[in-house]
């Protein structure tokens, strides 16, 4: 998370960190003036300022609203217009030189860079305040860690660097096994971990803490398949007592619950300093520059419970087709515009073929054609301004850790009262979320109720497309057409709205990794391309 500063003052540490790449020397000597194209340390590395400057400015390379993308390839969420890059991904048509795959990688190893140069040159500062240096090389350490988290899980087997290379040494980088790259992984957090304070002073909100890489260090066990370790990360969260859930899952993603107890980890952002376009992005249509570009799909709204947790194709779960969204777990409401909801404008969102809206399926190409929209992050404050919206993207909380804790002991066949509690305090711990709680199950079962529970308690939050490739679940539910909603016609018969000219391919022989970009191996000969691409 990035400390959030007001009145503009928020990237001023980063800007006075840019600022030092345009100084130059007045030495009328011009052999030694100073480089103007990188921070040299003829000038910086000076002060513990310095030093908070430089790690400042690594929080801007943690991902923000392309979170959303990654749901947009899976099951559970579509690319809404055919002419972007992702959908290419969901049509499987993509290869080693797709722009997606490349700008995730550049993207993430611009992070890696950025934090290596850090922790290179951190302890030329002269400090006396040992415990303030070791702080911010422990932020350091967990923003680096979180790009190899994203890198292995995209890509499998990727280069490892941890100094800054010179042209030749960047031409001879190999790749590093996966399981190097989760050791490596673990031993960053949990070093970091040990460095970092369990909370900080209300100036310095938002900057890494131990429960962040405490959690980080759970999730990249849990995609390592490291169950024991994943649980004894998300176990120390969870005995700190430093989290909780927020209290409305509705409002979790609105500004009024920034910085609440729930979150470990997020981007956070300011209205007209530093802004994201995420209700232009999402928001349907028929509002202000709604660009509805990833929309939700009928797979994901099914697999929302009944109220009295029941799955709706099981015998007596009450649900009724002609009215699909009645009697539902309520994070379904929260999580996705559905028919009937009020807009951000005030207007109500009809996204029927024949409702005559802007929001009508088929209407424009622009409208949902699934006819279903993403609510998360989209909030009446911002529909004035579309595109400067300031909400902080979550990139970690506390619900997560929970249900990590719960998966890892479920895999290890450790379950016990923990792994209810867990659940069920995702189930039914908050105000607004009330399914009924889980008390007995086998093995198998509790598997089965717990990648559900992630499904819809994660949506829209960028896990869903590792969950899927670390279950080995992926060329099941991917592939096929894309369905959205069902609506009774006017001749009185239920119709299922099917995306068109859409088909999902997901190729289990390759497409459990991304390729790693052709750009990359043209410059590092020695990097080894992912199998069959």
């Amino acid at each position: 998370m990035m400390k959030k500063y007001t009145n503009n003052k928020r990237f001023r540490l980063f800007a006075l960190t840019l600022l030092g790449f345009g100084l130059w020397s007045c030495d009328n000597n011009l052999l030694e003036t100073i480089p103007n194209d990188r921070l040299s340390v003829d000038v910086f590395w000076k002060t513990e300022n310095d030093a908070k400057i430089a790690v400042n400015s690594l929080y801007t390379d943690l991902d923000g609203t392309n979170l959303v993308s990654w749901d947009a390839v899976t099951d559970i969420a579509h690319t809404n217009q055919p002419f972007n890059v992702e959908a290419y991904i969901e049509s499987g048509t993509y290869d080693a030189t797709s722009s997606k795959v490349f700008n995730e990688w550049s993207a993430a190893y611009k992070g890696v860079r950025a934090a290596n140069y850090f922790l290179e040159n951190v302890d030329k500062i002269p400090s006396a305040n040992a415990t303030v240096i070791n702080q911010l090389k422990g932020e350091a350490k967990v923003l680096r860690a979180y790009q190899y988290i994203k890198l292995t899980g995209l890509f499998g087997p990727v280069p490892l660097v941890t100094t800054s290379l010179s042209l030749q040494e960047g031409r001879e980088v190999v790749n590093a096994t996966v399981p190097e790259l989760w050791d490596f992984i673990d031993k960053e957090l949990t070093e970091a971990a040990a460095l970092l304070p369990a909370t900080y002073p209300a100036a310095d909100k938002g900057r890494v803490t131990k429960g962040a890489a405490l959690g980080l260090l759970a999730r990249a066990n849990l995609l390592a398949g490291r169950y024991q370790k994943a649980a004894d990360a998300a176990d120390l969260v969870i005995k700190s007592g430093a989290y909780g859930l927020y209290e409305s899952y509705e409002k979790l993603f609105s500004y009024a619950a920034e910085n609440n107890k729930e979150v470990l980890l997020d981007k956070q952002f300011i209205k007209d300093t530093y802004s994201n376009g995420i209700f232009q992005q999402l928001a349907p249509y028929s509002q202000k520059n709604g660009g509805s570009t990833f929309v939700p799909t009928k797979a994901l709204v099914d697999t929302y419970e009944t109220t009295d947790g029941k799955k709706i194709t099981d015998a007596g779960s009450g649900y009724n087709p002609a009215k699909p969204y009645e009697k539902r777990d309520s994070r379904l409401k929260y999580s996705v515009f559905l028919e009937g909801d009020v807009l951000p404008s005030g207007i109500v969102f009809k996204p029927q073929p024949t409702s005559g809206t802007a929001d009508a399926i088929g209407s424009t190409y622009i409208a949902s054609t699934t006819g279903f929209n993403i609510k998360k992050y989209i909030n009446t404050d911002d529909y004035a301004n579309p595109g400067n919206s300031g909400i902080n993207i979550i990139l970690l909380r506390y619900a997560e850790v929970l249900l990590t804790f719960a998966e890892a002991k479920i895999e290890l066949n450790q379950i016990d009262a923990s792994v209810f509690s867990a659940i069920n305090l995702v189930r039914n711990g908050r105000n607004d979320v009330k399914q009924p709680s889980v008390t007995a199950g086998t093995q198998a079962e509790l598997r089965d109720l717990i990648r559900r529970e992630r499904t819809v308690e994660l949506a829209f939050e960028g896990q869903h497309l590792f969950d899927i490739r670390r279950w080995k679940t992926a060329e099941k539910v991917i592939p096929g057409p894309v369905y959205g909603i069902t609506f009774t016609n006017a001749q009185g018969q239920l119709v299922t709205v099917e995306a068109v000219s859409v088909n999902k391919v997901f190729d289990s022989s390759r497409h459990y990794l991304w390729p790693i970009p052709q750009k990359e191996i043209n410059l590092s000969p020695l990097l080894k391309q992912n199998p069959n691409w």
